[in-house]
């Protein structure tokens, strides 16, 4: 009884001395610049996983584990600050002030990301946080859209998910460096920006770092428009996580959980992020979508002078695709789309009414990537990323002629299947006119790509540093096509070199896409890869004191270029490899007319830019034969921007005046050699239009702004307008697409003065966000268009023909933040384009693209 009795104490004790040991601590993060408070701050008791976030007023209340210890304390872009702490108290008001950096947003792996803070002398630059992404971007948004409210960008939506298209100053997204966290994800052989590959990086961004122009970008990539920094988190040392589920227009869904374990005592922690969505179309007809979203991540640091980091991603996703039309249709039925169709009744079946399109894209391309980040001494740092990806996936299109529509212009499905099995043996396409028969196909680009960028950082003294790294990718890229469906056809005839009948067909899905696809032997039309190399080194010094900096910077790569075909005649086996230099030269200067207040800065560059691997040959898709006499030379663009920042209490304002001369540039096309019979396409020619030596000047000025009128209203704008235009003469070659015949040629073709189509040459933006009380908070934007000009028809514009008209758009949202059962829910809604104008935003050479109409989602998050 009485080792009971003494157990019962001692328990009682421990129990007792470890709730004392335990303190409530209480306190308010503030902005030191706006005087307002910060939402979301990091307060986490050092040397623990022990933390919590502070609320929307910036109040905290954190339960310490012991009675004597430090809080840290950070924010996204803002300092941090340790406080120490002894028993329950409260500390008042906590102070950060910003720095306008997105250094902390990756915990582990930071250190090849090429951010606009790393240098003093400014750039043309807009940071968008992970609060606002969360808000606004998640979701049945667009990826791109996280920057469409900043000055000289364009977000033209395509109405299908992941197909929209991006411009920065006039330039297409070809020519705007992405980077994945420091990682390049423009397409190696074209430069292309596939936004549905990525549908799911809202979920795990933390910031997005848009430089407009030269950038502070290292590495010799293509940024003539500008660069994109998509920071994703790495694994969080902050122990939680979330579910939310999300609904939207078109029977939208989505849902996501994620965790995060937290930093162990060990230096461990893991993160963990995975969500499905689907809708039955985004807004037009037959755009529908599904897809997943997969984020792993695994964080260790032994010690403060190394952290290493693994993280796999991928976005898995297909999505019904919609094509240009013509003004009568979309002034008609603005929602067309001649692309798809029901499926009721095929393969003899009477299932209910499932839809499927003439033109899906599906693509699944997991990313990986290791970090390390050494902390060699207090003044220098070595930081390293290997990466991979494997891009498996394509777009499925019609083979053959024997499309049959139903009367309101859908494919009908059942008919075709019908007209094949009205065929006694079945085979398709054998008397090789296609005239009869149809397929659908599928166009697939499996790669392989493999990276490694390194870079070195020294502090030579307070106000002299540098930088030297490399920069090594290896990529190959496997292009063809295979057949998707036969609706009704036992095998397709006639589309290969060998005459071989191809029965096999293979599922247009994402993950079957990993494994499931065509061996060479059951390959059509055509069937090649590309091989890419590139070795690339860069560096940087840069001397900066409190009102002067300057800096250079430079970078060399070498890249060489093969292509392999495996179809008989010009393209069978390994082309001449070739080999381009490229670089790049980048210098700046800067002076604080008032360190507090006022700076002016002067940036200025020079790109020798190797031409994109498709660009050199002759006919990619069927021949070796390497553009000759003369040879397709780099391109070269030479850019200058002047810029002024001014910060004042609660104002801020940025202007920026650019202009940027690119020459030597090819430009790829494709148009269609009408026979002239209305409704009859049978003996149509499909081209490939090369467009050589073409020069465009961009100039332009941007004023970006923002201004807190409390603490509780905010305001921001911006105008941006611009002269975009060609210069001179090119020269345009014209081949037949099937059989790569020169068709014919135009040296000297004049574009002189021709205005650049499909980006508006005037913007203008205002926006508010507004506390209604204490977690509700409502917020706008308007988005003003104008100067868009419209292609005059042809695949190479040679005249300016008009302007579309101007228009505006408008989103708004509301976040209410609260307490719910000792947790936090989140509710997050948002109405995009409210005034639902459905107006003409862009045109190519076969028709116009229209605006979606009102769209919306909403969202409930519950965090743990």
């Amino acid at each position: 009884m009485k080792k009971i009795t003494r157990l019962f104490f001692a328990t009682a004790f421990l129990i007792s001395a470890i709730a004392m040991a335990q303190s409530t601590v209480t306190g308010t993060i503030m902005d030191a610049e706006m005087n307002a408070p910060l939402p979301g701050a990091n307060i986490i008791e050092e040397g623990t996983t022990n933390g919590v976030s502070s609320d929307f007023d910036g109040n905290f209340t954190i339960k310490t584990e012991r009675t004597n210890t430090v809080l840290v304390i950070s924010y996204v872009g803002y300092e941090t600050k340790k406080v120490t702490v002894t028993g329950s108290q409260s500390i008042g008001n906590i102070v950060l002030s910003s720095n306008n950096t997105l250094e902390e947003v990756v915990i582990v792996g930071s250190g090849v990301i090429d951010l606009a803070e790393e240098r003093a002398t400014p750039i043309a630059v807009s940071t968008i946080k992970r609060a606002e992404i969360q808000e606004r971007a998640v979701g049945n948004v667009e990826v791109s859209e996280i920057v469409k409210n900043t000055p000289s960008v364009y977000i033209s939506g395509q109405t299908g998910f992941g197909d929209s298209q991006m411009f920065l100053r006039g330039f297409d997204q070809t020519n705007i460096a992405v980077l994945l966290n420091g990682q390049p994800v423009n397409g190696m052989e074209d430069g292309r920006v596939y936004w549905s590959n990525w549908s799911g990086i809202a979920d795990v961004a933390n910031g997005v770092q848009l430089q407009r122009g030269l950038g502070s970008s290292k590495l010799a990539i293509s940024s003539v428009g500008g660069t994109m920094n998509l920071i994703m988190k790495s694994t969080d040392r902050n122990k939680g996580g979330f579910v939310r589920f999300m609904g939207g227009n078109d029977s939208y869904f989505k849902g996501t959980v994620s965790y995060d374990t937290g930093l162990s005592e060990k230096g461990w922690s893991f993160s963990v992020l995975l969500d499905h969505w689907q809708a039955h179309r985004k807004w037009a007809q037959g755009t529908f979508g599904s897809g997943q979203t997969y984020f792993l991540s695994a964080g260790y640091k032994p010690n403060e002078n190394h952290t290493f980091n693994v993280l796999l991603t991928g976005a898995p996703q297909q999505h019904g695709q919609r094509w240009s039309q013509s003004k009568e249709t979309l002034e008609n039925t603005p929602k067309f789309n001649q692309h798809w169709g029901y499926t009721e009744g095929l393969n003899g079946t009477q299932y209910s009414k499932g839809i499927e399109s003439e033109r899906t894209n599906y693509y699944h391309k997991p990313v990986f990537n290791f970090n390390w980040d050494w902390n060699i001494s207090e003044k220098s740092e070595l930081a390293t990323v290997a990466y991979a990806s494997w891009g498996r996936g394509g777009g499925t299109g019609d083979r053959g002629r024997g499309r049959i529509r139903t009367a309101d212009g859908q494919i009908d499905y059942f008919a075709i299947e019908q007209q094949a099995l009205a065929n006694d043996n079945g085979i398709g396409n054998e008397s090789g006119e296609r005239n009869t028969s149809y397929i659908r196909r599928s166009s697939v680009n499996n790669h392989a790509w493999y990276g490694l960028v390194t870079s070195f950082n020294h502090e030579i003294t307070d106000e002299l540093s540098f930088n030297v790294g490399a920069d090594v990718r290896l990529y190959r890229g496997d292009h063809f096509r295979q057949v998707a469906d036969f609706y009704g056809l036992t095998g397709w005839a006639n589309d290969r070199p060998d005459g071989a009948v191809v029965t096999q067909s293979f599922d247009p899905k994402p993950w079957a896409s990993l494994f499931d696809f065509a061996d060479e032997g059951q390959r059509i039309d055509y069937d090649y890869s590309e091989n890419i190399n590139y070795q690339g080194a860069f560096g940087q010094i840069e001397y900066a004191n409190d009102n002067f900096s300057v800096f250079f910077q430079g970078a060399v790569s070498n890249q060489s270029y093969q292509r392999e075909g495996r179809f008989e005649g010009e393209g069978l086996g390994k082309s001449d490899k070739l080999d381009k230099l490229g670089y790049n030269l980048k210098g700046g200067v800067s002076y604080a007319i008032d360190p507090n207040s006022s700076r002016i800065y002067l940036n200025a560059g020079f790109y020798s830019r190797q031409p994109f691997l498709d660009n050199i040959f002759k006919d990619i898709r069927s021949s070796n034969d390497i553009f000759k006499n003369p040879e397709v030379d780099n391109e070269e663009i030479t850019s200058f921007e002047l810029g002024y920042k001014f910060k004042v209490s609660n104002f801020r304002a940025d202007f920026n005046f650019y202009y940027t001369d690119w020459d030597n540039r090819v430009i790829l096309g494709t148009d269609i050699d009408d026979n002239g019979t209305p409704g009859d396409d049978s003996d149509d020619i499909e081209l490939n239009v090369f467009d050589r030596g073409v020069r465009q000047i961009h100039k332009g000025v941007e004023l970006d702004m923002e201004y807190r009128i409390t603490n509780a209203i905010s305001l921001t704008g911006y105008v941006s307008g611009g002269s975009w235009e060609y210069d001179g003469t090119s020269d345009v070659s014209v081949y037949n697409d099937r059989t790569g015949e020169l068709i014919s040629e135009s040296p000297g073709t004049d574009r002189n003065g021709v205005k650049i189509t499909n980006a508006p040459q005037f913007t203008a933006g205002f926006g508010t966000r507004a506390r209604i009380i204490d977690g509700l908070t409502l917020y706008g934007n308007i988005n003003y268009y104008d100067r868009l000009f419209e292609n005059d028809g042809n695949s190479v514009q040679t005249e300016n023909v008009g302007r579309i008209a101007a228009y505006s758009l408008t989103d708004v949202g509301v976040s209410y933040d609260f307490e719910f059962g000792g947790q936090r829910l989140t509710f997050v809604g948002n109405v995009y384009n409210v005034f639902d104008e459905v107006r003409i935003q862009q045109s190519d050479n076969f028709g116009y693209f229209n605006t979606n109409g009102l769209t919306f989602n909403a969202s409930v998050k519950y965090k743990f």
